[in-house]
């Protein structure tokens, strides 16, 4: 071997430049509104995902994995910083993250990642740079955000190893004509029991699965795709929603119909194919994708890395689970911690009740629930949303027979409060206040007027170093 030769390859080992070969291809697939238990691997017979099964039953599904926010852009900016929304300046729906703040997808830029984002882009005019293609045109990406993804696959350029943000907008209302399968039969649809058995909710449910089985079928395309390229193999698969079903009791909400999400994980060879119930948030993929590529975590993430339940899927990993509801069309203030038996919320807008976000409120489910209220027709978990005031704590468990109920409820306040303390979350009492109304989502004389953020003054850049959480 010539000494020149030598030298140049020499330079390429210790460079630490990304190549093709030695770095893992990364698949982030964020669906939209999507119900953790709204999935065939979750337990839902009425939806059909057979290749989301199949992604789950080839590598690995948490079912303790929880978004910091029930709510889009607050939750997405989570994750694309590993901070909690109070701390990224972007607590609120629709709020840009701040450019001073790191997105792990520029880091992998920055290591020789070619970079992309497809369909939905709720983060901010701040992340274009972390990308080297973009396409959010929703006349591009199709009906349900994933016209693209075949032609970013092939067209990418093959040097390098990837990684794809894939945010299609399914399944987010308003519904799609639904053109490439068999629609969903409304009396197939098992009702959840906080809605109203009617004939309207069970068509909007079924219009809902829809969406969803569009999405299924691009997931099994997309991994047709990556066989035939040569590269399943090496290409990571990362799937999860950004928070729960766009109906009453579960977008925007701290219960788990609202914050868990479906999280699964395939990498053909390096996970495992079980089920994890550790306890995961989403601040922690960042810094779990930046171990995979071997970049530090900048000192500003909040996350950290899950990697080791990957191959030990029964080892603990969190303590506690924390999240929040800030204003999503509606003022608001709830900060939730939860353990894998317990969650305690806790209230600073009592006074309103919680019906969810505007997109539920005008939904054919919201109105069969306002109709069968109005005849009294409601069970008490149906009724749930309309309750006001509120509670201002609430501990929510299946061992409501817990003698210690009450110390378990002192001692999550005390977990809260010291998260809180620790993280910078303020309560202002200037918060955005009701765009529209709470019962019938007509427009409010208030909006497009802004109050004070949560965590978005002086705070917002406190970073939580406790190592127990």
């Amino acid at each position: 071997m010539k000494k020149g030769i030598f030298a140049f390859l020499l330079l390429l080992i210790y460079s630490g430049a990304a190549t093709a070969q030695t770095q893992p291809n990364i698949i982030l697939i964020i669906a939209d509104d999507v119900g953790y238990e709204d999935l065939g691997c979750t337990g839902n017979a009425s939806v059909k995902t057979p290749n989301i099964d199949k992604l789950a039953r080839e590598g690995m599904r948490f079912t303790n994995a929880y978004v910091t926010s029930s709510s889009c852009s607050p939750s997405r900016v989570g994750i694309i910083t590993s901070r909690y929304p109070h701390n990224t300046g972007a607590a609120e729906l629709h709020t840009p993250a701040p450019a001073h703040l790191t997105f792990f997808p520029a880091l992998l830029k920055q290591r020789g990642y070619y970079t992309a984002q497809l369909g939905k882009w709720h983060e901010g005019p701040a992340t274009k740079a972390a990308y080297d293609t973009m396409i959010t045109s929703v006349t591009l990406n199709g009906a349900g955000g994933e016209d693209q993804w075949i032609s970013l696959l092939r067209n990418r350029p093959k040097s390098k190893p990837f990684f794809f943000w894939l945010a299609p907008s399914d399944a987010h209302r308003e519904w799609q004509p639904n053109s490439f399968a068999a629609p969903t039969n409304p009396d197939s649809v098992v009702v959840p029991p906080t809605l109203a058995n009617t004939s309207e909710t069970r068509k909007d449910l079924a219009a809902y699965y829809d969406e969803i089985s569009r999405l299924d079928y691009y997931i099994g395309e997309l991994q047709s795709a990556l066989a035939e390229e040569g590269i399943a193999n090496n290409t990571i698969i990362i799937f999860l929603s950004d928070n729960g079903r766009p109906f009453p009791a579960s977008k925007t909400r701290l219960y788990d119909t609202g914050v868990k999400t479906p999280l699964i994980i395939k990498w053909p060879g390096k996970v495992k194919q079980e089920i994890c119930s550790s306890l995961v948030s989403t601040i922690d993929i960042a810094p779990t994708i930046l171990h995979w590529t071997g970049i530090k975590p900048p000192a500003s993430f909040q996350g950290r890395s899950f990697n080791k339940l990957l191959t030990s899927p029964k080892s603990e990993f969190r303590h506690y689970i924390f999240t929040e509801h800030n204003w999503h069309d509606y003022e608001a203030y709830e900060r939730g911690v939860r353990t894998k038996e317990y969650l305690y919320i806790l209230n600073l807008r009592p006074q309103f009740a919680n019906q969810g976000p505007l997109d539920a409120v005008n939904s054919p489910s919201f109105e069969s629930l306002t109709e069968a209220l109005a005849g009294n027709k409601l069970t008490d978990q149906q009724k749930e949303i309309f309750i006001s005031p509120r509670s201002t704590e609430e501990l929510i468990s299946d061992r409501l027979d817990d003698p210690q109920l009450l110390k378990r409820m002192a001692k999550l306040r005390r977990i809260l409060k010291k998260w809180q303390r620790e993280t910078g979350d303020t309560a202002p009492t200037n918060l955005t206040p009701d765009w529209y109304d709470r019962q019938n989502g007509k427009e409010l004389p208030a909006k497009n007027k802004r109050g004070e953020m949560p965590g978005a003054s002086k705070q917002a850049d406190r970073i939580n170093k406790s190592g127990p959480f």
